[in-house]
This record gives structure tokens, sequence and C-alpha cells, in this order.
């Protein structure tokens, strides 16, 4: 018995090593912001599912791998491990809104490049600025009505999980036709408020470690869904929570605290202005658009030379923002689709060791 302690203590500290170590990454270097990507950007997005992927990866390790079934269903761990696979339950749906979200996305990236190959034409005329005021009149239209309710016109599905199959090939063949929609009366916000429901740091008294490690893995779990959620467009993101509550105490949780403030500050700012999400590129890409729109606006043929210098340098950053959604979306919408199956997976792993162990927790919704 003494020397299972041991292991997982060693286990534990190895795992909150790792935890730290990953999320150190994700923070920008105040003395390097060139070589760093920009926080919510689509590279950082990216860095952060990697970081999800791994360290989930080395929690299963420690939770499934050469274990005695029978450890994980003594408390605290009989409550913390069906409050983790209902968490998962919750993110799948997450996964599939952000999927959605980032169709979205594209839709503005193809308005935007409309705008842009009429505005790089030379010589400059009425036409291609009409078309290019058009073409950003909807961008820009698009981005502030993604936040409004019932906005997502998407068909309703059944959710990513109805009561537990009877059996894991029922339940795997249920998620290869999935159409990565959601419910119409779905709200990713209130999906995050529910996911930190009972999220609460194991007390010092708790008899084993691997209650910790299911803690911090609920922990990162929650800060992701939350940041693709404030990043990208998701169906109803009224009165998304800016906080949720780490102990400031944990080490491995620093980096992610951190994160937390900086992302959450920013978001009560975009609440405010009604503007698009998080997402840094379209940012950038919405205060282009009102900008060009103001020139097109006032353009007057053949135009002001200082003001046509203005203009190209901001359709090129325009150009280069496009470019790297063009580059970058359908990977980062891949990534989210591992992780959706990456936690189908992992779940039924843990549901079958439960089952082996001869408990079961209720069948979640």
């Amino acid at each position: 018995m003494d020397g299972n302690h041991e292991q997982e203590l060693e286990d534990l500290e190895l795992f909150q090593k790792h935890v730290a170590d990953r999320f150190a990454d994700l923070v920008s270097p105040a003395d390097d912001t060139t070589s760093a990507e920009p926080l919510l950007s689509i590279a950082w997005l990216r860095k952060l599912l990697d970081t999800f992927l791994c360290c989930e990866s080395q929690f299963k390790a420690v939770l499934i791998i050469g274990r005695d079934p029978s450890h994980v269903v003594k408390p605290p761990l009989d409550r913390l491990i069906p409050e983790l696979l209902e968490r998962a339950v919750k993110s799948l749906d997450i996964c599939n809104s952000v999927c959605n979200g980032i169709e979205s996305v594209r839709h503005c990236q193809k308005l935007a490049e409309i705008a842009v190959s009429a505005l790089e034409q030379r010589p400059i005329g009425d036409g291609p600025v009409k078309r290019a005021k058009k073409a950003l009149s909807a961008l820009v239209l698009a981005m502030t009505a993604e936040d409004k309710e019932g906005n997502h016109k998407t068909p309703e599905r059944t959710w990513s999980f109805g009561r537990r199959a009877g059996n894991k090939d029922r339940e795997a063949g249920s998620f290869r036709s999935l159409s990565w929609t959601v419910a119409k009366n779905w709200s990713a916000s209130k999906n995050i408020q529910t996911m930190t429901n009972n999220l609460v740091a194991p007390r010092g008294g708790e008899p084993t470690g691997l209650a910790l490690h299911v803690y911090i893995m609920s922990s990162i779990m929650v800060f992701v869904m939350w940041a693709l959620v404030a990043a990208i467009p998701c169906q109803e993101r009224t009165g998304l929570a800016t906080h949720f509550p780490v102990p400031r105490q944990l080490g491995w949780a620093q980096n992610m605290i951190g994160l937390q403030e900086k992302i959450g500050e920013e978001w009560k700012k975009k609440e405010k202005k009604g503007s698009a999400g998080l997402l840094e590129e379209m940012q950038r890409m919405e205060k282009l658009g009102k900008s060009l729109i103001d020139f097109t606006e006032s353009f007057s043929f053949p135009g002001e030379a200082e003001k046509l210098e203005e203009v190209a340098a901001q359709v090129g950053e325009l150009a280069d923002i496009c470019q790297k959604m063009e580059e970058g979306l359908m990977p980062l919408q891949q990534q989210i689709r591992e992780v959706f199956h990456r936690v189908v997976r992992s779940r039924t792993e843990v549901l079958e060791m439960l089952e082996h162990s001869g408990k079961v927790p209720s069948p979640i919704m």
C-alpha cells in the first residue's frame, strides 16, 4: 500500500510539472512578442489543443494503465470520476459548436477576400470600391450578428451522448454518425457554467493522489473549452463566465490563472462593444473592415495619393489575415475533431474500467 501511495505521489508530481511546463509555453514571453503566437490566434489555439491532448494522454496513463479498478471506486474518486465523465459529455457539444463556428469564420474570410480583390485593382475606380463596400458591410454585419441569440441556423440534432449505450460498439457507432450540429436551444455559456459545477480542489485530507489528478484534468478541460468558446463564434455566448476558481497556491495553475485573467478581461471589453469573438485574426479583420468601409464611403475618383497608400497597407494586412485563415482554419477544425474523438475514446475506456470494478455511474444525459 505504501508503495502504491509513493508511486501515486511520484506520478502526481510528474503530471503537475508536465501541466505547468505546457501552460508556460502558452504564455507569450514579455520580452519576445515577435516569435510567440498572439493570444487566441489560430496558431495559439492549435497549441492549446495540443496541450490538452498531451495532458490528457498522460492523465489517462496514470488513471488506467496497470491500475486495480477497485481503487477508482473508493471515495472521493467514486464522485470525482463520474463528474469528469459528465464534463467530457459537455465538452463534446462544445467541440461541435466550435466546428460550426469555424465555418462562420471561413464565411467572413471569403467576404474579406472579395474586398481585397476589389481594392487591389489599379487604378482603383468606383466599381471596385462599390464591390468592396458591399463585401465589407456584409463582413462587419456577419461579425456583429454572430453573438445574437438564435442567429445560428443549424439543424437540430440529438446530443452527443444520450443515455449510455448498452455496449461500446453501439456507443462508438453513434459518434460516427454525428452531423457536427447542436440543438437550437443549446447555450455555450450555460454549458461552460455547468462544467464548472463542483469543480473544487481536493481537500488536504483526501486519501489518494488520484483525486488531484482528476481535478487537474477537469480544470484543463474546462479552461480549454472556455477559451475555444471565447475565441470562436459559438451558439449563445451571452453571459459567458469570465472567471472560474482555481486555487492560486497550486503551482501548476499559475499560468492557467494568468491566461484566464487576460482572456476574461478581453471578453468583458468584447461584450461591451458587441463585436465578434476574441479570435485574434477576427478582431484585426473587424478593425480593418470598419476602417476600409470609411474609405469606401468617402472615396471620390481618382482618390488622394496619401490615402490610397494608407489603404493599400490596410488591404495588404487584410490579405495576410485571409492567408493565415486559409492555412490555419482547416487544421484547427481537424484538431478539434481529434479532441472530440479522443474524449469519446477515453470516456469509453474509463467506463469499461468502472464496469470491471463492478460500479458504473448513473446514466448521463
